[in-house]
């Protein structure tokens, strides 16, 4: 008995072939991508249903398509069997190709295996006829399906194996799956052909009450083809998922990336910052004592970094600080770190580096540092100061290490700047001193260690007493009366500042108040004020509250700060001086001739004196330049109505000669130095300056 084909139908089970394979590929990258997850499982069971019943609806619709002349059914048990038979090799075959690896040993042991239960599905499928006589089967046919089988399921294995990442194009996927759907067809109707029919054969499932091709056909095609798209469609959105959850993770690490950037870099230079550098200092040293080597950390200072920026302005000194890094950064190795603390202070952290390599480091540094460098269309030049400390002779911690590379640095600033120091015991001695001091200046107050003394100020012609200016001392228990150069530059840096001024702005105008009431003629009083102090928010207030607490005319106040102080932001200190002259305080500009005033902004202050620095005045006998100097600032002041104080002098020729030039007021230790309130009302006069001419 020979059967007939319909080619619709198998032109249908390739389709449903190639459905299958593309389904088979799609879910072994979706296993993959989810290993180890509890989602892998899940898409392991879904996806060997989906395979599996691909497969066998393949095969049914093959069966479907092979017709005899006698009525035809399907032992509905057997047939279910063979589903499960084709559902057991899917899932054996996507565990197989979702493991790391695939070595040819394991893909043949594979390929046997997967063939032999394609193989079984297929021949308990046709079993599922129940012929009668039973089929036969022409041996050389049925051991070419065998091998179609094993062969096919090798291939298929290889191609799901390497195609398995999401990533692959979607074609390539297409094109593997019509290769295994024309397999997997090639090894159905190789099993058919294998078939050999007697001509008395009936079909006992037909006889028997057997599912009827009719309704076999409808539920194979209806449930495979259902199944298949759910499984797809599901794996479709899956995948859209699980690719914006990587975008989604792309950023999420890239805004990670920056923020661990923004927390452990300085924002300016991109270098390190404090944090990490401690991180990587501690990093070192553990590397250095594991391999028995040296360390060195160099704290590094620019010398003349605020007078840059107080002249150019903030913009260029930013621009300074990142061409001094990237410099210095550019000399460096690998495994060094250079980083900034802030302002104008780096650290190098240079691993496996001896004293003698540290020496030509720093010198390189140095010279690097001291070339000009172009900002905001001006050259500008600066030079460095250098501390350094080796591990393990200066110290065997990074606070230990950072601290005496701090020492030695302010060692090189006060030894003239511009070069590089050896951190020694000796410095740390200084170190701690100044700790304590500064630790014994902040329970001064509260102690009453802090006085005031006065240098009076004499007023051209007849040198008469025309105010005071009230000076800061500390008498310390231990190390007696400390004149303001030993402790203001401490207090200064650790903003100690503004309470010790605010304490000597009360002290003063409450001096003030007692001479009045003593019957003492003092026309006026003048008060340093620190850069820290001047931009406080509070000052004015500060100021008008005094005053007020001592009832004295804010006339006789005066206020002194620096040019440079008055200049580092000209618009800001023309409002707080605005308001304070409106008050009627006096201001007066101090140190004036060393800053880098500009004549537009000068002219807007609200001053009434401007103080001749005492290094002009030092050797105006004997410098021509000085002689102008002082000239010119003389003429400045009549041109801007304001007074003129020379101050620092010490010598009758300076003081003819401050005469001769028309200074309006006389400060100096010729004419009278600092003293305490109650020894001030024995100077009142000066004596007059003697005629050198002639």
């Amino acid at each position: 008995m020979s059967g007939t084909y319909n080619e619709v139908l198998v032109l249908f089970s390739l389709l449903v072939a190639i459905l299958a394979s593309y389904t088979a590929l799609d879910m072994a990258s979706r296993v993959t991508t989810t290993q180890g997850t509890s989602a892998a499982r899940w898409w392991l069971a879904g996806g060997a249903m989906a395979m599996g019943l691909g497969i066998w609806s393949m095969h049914f619709v093959g069966m479907l398509a092979f017709d005899l002349p006698i009525p035809l059914g399907y032992d509905l048990a057997i047939t279910l069997y063979s589903m499960l038979a084709a559902v057991g090799v899917s899932a054996f075959a996507l565990w197989l190709v979702s493991r790391p690896d695939l070595p040819m040993r394991l893909l043949c042991l594979g390929a046997v295996l997967m063939g032999a239960g394609i193989a079984v599905m297929h021949y308990m499928g046709m079993a599922a006829l129940r012929m009668q006589p039973g089929i036969d089967c022409d041996p050389l046919w049925f051991s070419l399906s065998i091998v179609i089988a094993v062969a096919a399921s090798g291939a298929a294995l290889w191609i799901a194996f390497h195609l398995r990442r999401g990533h692959r194009r979607h074609w390539m996927r297409l094109a593997a799956a019509v290769v295994m759907g024309f397999a997997i067809v090639g090894m159905h109707y190789t099993g058919m052909a294998a078939a050999r029919f007697p001509a008395d054969s009936w079909c006992g499932a037909a006889r028997d009450g057997g599912v009827p091709t009719q309704w076999l056909a409808v539920l194979v095609v209806v449930a495979t083809v259902a199944i298949m798209g759910i499984a797809l469609i599901v794996s479709v959105l899956d995948r859209q998922m699980h690719l914006r959850i990587r975008h989604l993770a792309i950023s999420l690490a890239r805004a990670n990336e920056e923020l661990v950037q923004a927390a452990l870099h300085d924002p300016l230079t991109k270098l390190p910052n404090r944090v990490l550098l401690q991180d990587r200092i501690e990093q070192a040293i553990e590397k250095a004592k594991r391999k028995q080597e040296s360390l060195v950390v160099m704290f590094l200072d620019l010398d003349g970094f605020k007078s840059i920026n107080d002249a150019y302005g903030h913009q260029a000194g930013d621009l300074l600080l990142a061409a001094v890094a990237t410099r210095v950064r550019g000399l460096l190795r690998s495994q060094d770190t250079l980083s900034r603390l802030g302002g104008d202070e780096f650290v190098l952290v240079a691993p496996s580096t001896d004293p003698d390599d540290a020496a030509v480091v720093a010198q390189r540094i140095l010279d690097a540092v001291a070339l000009p460098i172009r900002a905001q269309g001006i050259d500008v030049q600066v030079t460095a100061s250098i501390g350094i400390a080796m591990y393990p002779s200066d110290g065997v911690t990074e606070r230990d290490l950072m601290a005496h590379a701090d020492a030695a640095m302010y060692h090189t600033k006060d030894n003239g700047r511009n070069g590089y120091t050896f951190f020694a015991p000796s410095m740390n001695i200084s170190a701690h001193q100044q700790l304590k001091l500064l630790n014994d200046l902040r329970r001064a107050v509260e102690r009453n260690e802090l006085v005031l003394h006065y240098q009076p100020k004499f007023a051209a012609p007849d040198y008469r007493m025309a105010g005071v200016e009230a000076l800061l001392r500390w008498q310390h228990p231990d190390m007696g009366l400390l004149p303001p150069g030993t402790f203001i530059a401490a207090a200064e840096r650790s903003g100690l500042i503004l309470s010790l001024g605010e304490w000597v702005l009360d002290e003063a105008c409450r001096q003030l108040r007692a001479w009045d009431d003593d019957g003492h003629d003092v026309p006026t009083i003048a008060v340093n004020l620190s850069p820290l102090q001047f931009s406080s928010p509070s000052l004015v207030e500060t100021v008008r509250d005094t005053l007020a607490r001592h009832a004295l005319d804010p006339t006789r106040l005066t206020l002194e700060i620096t040019e440079t102080t008055a200049m580092r932001d000209a618009d800001a200190s023309v409002n707080i001086l605005d308001e304070l002259t409106r008050m009627g305080v006096r201001i007066s500009i101090d140190d004036f001739g060393t800053g880098y005033s500009s004549l537009l902004y000068l002219k807007r202050l609200p001053a009434t004196e401007l103080k001749i620095d005492r290094a002009f005045v030092r050797e105006l006998e004997s410098n021509a330049d000085d002689a102008a100097i002082v000239a010119s600032i003389v003429a400045l002041g009549r041109t801007l109505n304001l007074k003129v104080v020379a101050e620092g002098v010490e010598t009758p020729g300076q003081q003819q000669q401050l005469r001769q030039l028309g200074c309006d007021f006389y400060q100096g230790y010729l004419l009278g130095e600092p003293v305490a309130a109650d020894r001030l009302m024995h100077t009142r006069h000066a004596a007059p300056a003697p005629c050198l001419a002639g």
